[in-house]
């Protein structure tokens, strides 16, 4: 395997967890640490922070680990 397809698939692997993650958690209600809560809208990749998630009602992003519960 080349470095170049190795690369590839490890970004197509990161893609298909994003996807994943957006598939499980957007439109489910939480809590975050700051005490913000609602519904998922978004997620996103960010370079320093990993996944990163927009809440209805409130402007901003926040990294997914700032999360206190999801709804189940």
């Amino acid at each position: 395997m080349s470095w170049s397809s190795s690369g590839e698939e490890r970004a197509i692997n990161i893609l298909r967890e994003l996807h994943a993650a957006e598939d499980e958690l957007v439109g489910r209600a939480v809590v975050m640490s700051d005490g913000k809560a609602g519904a998922i809208d978004r997620i996103d990749l960010d370079d320093l922070h990993g996944l990163r998630i927009s809440i209805s009602g409130h402007e901003g992003q926040w990294p997914i680990s700032t999360v206190k519960s999801i709804q189940s």
